[in-house]
Formats: structure tokens, sequence, C-alpha cells
């Protein structure tokens, strides 16, 4: 199993190093150069998107609600299909190589400093997600701590971007997306098959809880397990989320056209979804036959004597289903696969956010785009993921999904509606209105969040944006 692990990474990592070659200056590390084919820009997207929280997120989801895990990748495929309908044309044409760049030449630098900021803290959570969905595989699988296990996932985070950029990020994307299917594919049919279909699975949910005295699984077969607000909320914060975000922009900018771009987007609109659904098949799985060592407890010798096997931590329920139903070889490539997807979706995650902090940002300050600017960016990609491994060994025990629906509704409650004004409706909106916005916005979402008010918190904070952006409309 080991040895199919590390070719695989080594595989990613190789790439990550071998386009580097094309690498000479701040912009094609950053955007590819504008050179993109479309199987890039997907790569580059889904590299990023598919990660530790359409992975190991969903299957540690779908052990605890069932179906309803399924709408963190059905919102994705959501947004890259508003991105490819809605967005690539006028971002483009925008000239822009940053979202903030767009808000900066409508409202203003004040806009762009604080969406920048409120960005930034969106995306380093969903960085933060990927430490923790990493460092749960690695302990899975190696005798080694957490610290350990963080520090590692970090590390091969900055070698699968940093010398390669864009580049790295897409041609990786391409491979990684290529293996992942195959191990989605394989773990979904060996699912399906011992299971006897989904009535069986749940059959099985059924009797395993019964057998521990858990209350009834009826809500598994629930695609609106956790209510429809929260669920549909959840979905369309993930959704407006990838609107919002500089890495996806990223590959949309990267294209060498619009159809390249678009085609690429549209691509990972029908690439996401299969994933989601044999993940969440594998947390159903996983949800039949093991419990944790709490539900074991309570259950006393009953759940031991009836087949039921231990899971430490519910993040695990995808690399242990691989350690110990599938083959040795073939586990450790699907193991390589699920970790390097993760170290993907966190490079790519940190490659936009280092981008923000040093165009919109530092940039700003220095009013240069010099050869320097290279090492700069660099350095900006250490400090982050080493910043985000001390966060994940304090949020650990966080559900890996609710770090990624908060992360992405923070960017779409922060940037959204003011970005899509500067795009669509240029000059409509008064500039502090538009800054406004963003900070109250974001303020209500947190607020919301803290003081568990009814639905999703998502709805809130979009909520407070559009009615302010809309009392800034200007009079013709």
């Amino acid at each position: 199993m080991i040895a199919g692990l590390l070719l695989t990474v080594l595989l990613i990592v190789g790439i990550g190093i071998w386009s580097g070659r094309r690498v000479n200056d701040y912009n094609t590390f950053a955007t590819g150069g504008g050179r993109a084919s479309g199987w890039v820009v997907c790569g580059t997207i889904m590299g990023t998107i598919v990660s530790g929280q359409s992975t190991v997120g969903t299957a540690q989801l779908a052990f605890h609600f069932g179906l309803s895990a399924w709408w963190f990748t059905l919102g994705a495929a959501l947004g890259c299909l508003l991105l490819a309908v809605l967005y690539v044309k006028p971002l483009r044409a925008s000239g822009c190589t940053t979202l903030m760049d767009v808000v900066r030449k409508e409202y203003g630098p004040r806009a762009e400093v604080a969406g920048s900021c409120l960005c930034i803290i969106g995306i380093f959570i969903s960085i933060v997600a990927q430490i923790i969905a990493s460092s749960a595989l690695l302990a899975t699988l190696l005798p080694i701590g957490c610290v350990v296990a963080a520090l590692v996932a970090a590390g091969l985070m900055l070698l699968y971007v940093v010398f390669g950029g864009l580049w790295g990020a897409g041609w990786g994307g391409i491979v990684k997306m290529a293996l992942l299917y195959v191990a989605s594919i394989v773990a979904g049919v060996f699912v399906w098959r011992h299971s006897q279909g989904l009535q069986g699975l749940f059959g099985s949910i059924d009797g395993s809880l019964k057998m521990m005295g858990l209350p009834n699984g009826g809500d598994y077969r629930s695609v609106f397990a956790r209510g429809p607000l929260k669920d549909i909320g959840s979905c369309l914060s993930i959704a407006l989320g990838v609107l919002a975000t500089q890495t996806y922009a990223q590959g949309v900018w990267a294209g060498r056209s619009d159809g390249a771009a678009r085609k690429g987007t549209l691509l990972c609109a029908f690439l996401i979804p299969p994933i989601g659904a044999a993940c969440t098949l594998v947390g159903l799985y996983m949800r039949a036959h093991y419990a944790t060592p709490l539900e074991l407890t309570q259950a006393g010798g009953a759940a031991i004597s009836g087949g039921i096997g231990t899971i430490a931590d519910s993040a695990q329920a995808f690399p242990l289903f691989v350690t110990n139903h599938l083959s040795p070889f073939f586990g450790g490539v699907v193991l390589g696969t699920l970790f390097i997807t993760i170290v993907g979706g966190g490079a790519g995650l940190a490659l936009g956010c280092a981008t923000i902090i040093h165009r919109d940002i530092v940039g700003r300050i220095a009013n240069r785009r010099s050869q320097s600017s290279l090492l700069q960016i660099r350095l900006t990609i250490v400090a982050l993921l080493l910043l985000a491994v001390v966060v994940s060994l304090v949020a650990h025990s966080t559900l890996i999904n609710d770090l990624g629906f908060l992360s992405l509704g923070l960017r779409a409650t922060a940037v959204l509606v003011p970005l899509s004004c500067a795009l669509f409706f240029p000059g409509r909106i008064k500039p502090h209105y538009a800054l406004v916005s963003m900070v109250a916005g974001t303020v209500m979402l947190l607020v919301a969040q803290w003081l568990r008010l009814p639905a999703d918190p998502f709805y809130w904070g979009m909520g407070i944006g559009m009615v302010v952006c809309l009392l800034g409309v200007k009079k013709r």
C-alpha cells in the first residue's frame, strides 16, 4: 500500500516541478501567461475545488447525515456552471487579473483593501480544512502524530504549487482528476455491489443503529437531512462562493480564449457531481459497518458481536474504507490520489490567497511588478501554509465541510454582489455603499453563525449585502 501511495504522490509532485520549467516571471506563475487550454483550465479549477472537502469531507458528512452530504459537490458544480455561462466573458473583458482589481476599478482602493482582507480570511479557512483532511488521512495510514501529519501535508502543498504556479496546479489537476475518477468508480462499485444497492445500504444502516440503540437512520435517506433551508443554503453558499474565489477566476483568466475558459469551467460542472456521489456512498457504507468509540461504548458488546468496526474519527471514513476494503497496491494508489487531491486543493487555494495579498495589498504599496515578485509570492505561500498548520491543530475536531461552507459563504457575502454589479452594471452603485455591503454582509453572516439564527447564516449575510447595494443604486 505504501508503494502505491508513494508512486502516486511522486508522480504529481514531479509534474509540479516539471511544469515549473515554463515559469520565468510573475505573470506566468499566477495566470499561466493566458495560454491554457480548456483541459488545463479544468484541471486548475477542479484540482482546487475537488479537494479534502469534496472527498474526505463529503464522506465524513455522509457518515453523520447521509445523502445530504452530496450538496457540497452539487453546489460546486452549480458554481462552475454559473461561472461558465455568466462570468467568463465579463471577467476576461475586464482586463484584470484579480477579482479585487475589478472591485478597485469600480469602487476605489478602500473597497479593494476591504474585499481583499475579507476574501483572504475566507480562503484561509478553506486551506485549514485541507490541512485537517490531509492530516486525518496520514494519521490513518502512518503511525505519526497530528503535528507531523499537518507539517508533511503543508510541505507537499508547497512543492505542488510553489515551483509551477498555475501550470503546476493545472497539469497536476488533470492527472489527479483522471486518477480520482478511477478511484471513485472503484469505490462506488464496491459499495453498490456489497450493499445490494441503496436500499440494502440503508437497511444495513438501520440495523447497525438499532443494534447500538441510536436513533433510526431514516434521515440518511433524505437529501434534506439537516433541513431544506440549511441544505439549500449550504449549496448556494458553495455555488456563489465559487464565483467570488480568486483561484477559480485565475483559471478563467489563464484560458487562451473565451472559448477555452468556458469549456474548462463547463467540464468542471459536468465532472464534479459523480465524485461527490461516490464519496457519499463511501460515507454511508462506513456508517453501516463502523461506529465511533463512544457509540461502541454505549452499545456494550452488542455492536462488536454484530461485526461493527471502530472508526476513531469520522474524518477517517474514506481513508479507513480504502485501507480495510481495497487491495493493498490499488488502495495505496487511491490513498495517494486522495492525498494529492487534498494537497492540490490546499495548494491552489494558497496560490489564490497569495495572489490577492501580493497584487492587491503588497503590490499596491510597492507599486511595481518586478522579477522579485516571483520570489515574494512564493514566500507568501510558505507563510500562509505554516500559519494554516498552526490553526488546523487548534480546530482539528471541526467538521471539514462545515469549514468549507463557512469559507465559501464568507467569500460570497463579502464580494459577490459588488463584484457582479461592477461587471454587469458598471457605474450604478455608489462606491461607499459597495464598501458597506462587503463589511455588513460578512458581519451579519458571522453573527448569524454565532447566534445560530434560523436558516443558514448565508441567507442573512447575502441578504444584508444585497439590501445595502440596492440602497446605493444611483438615480438616473
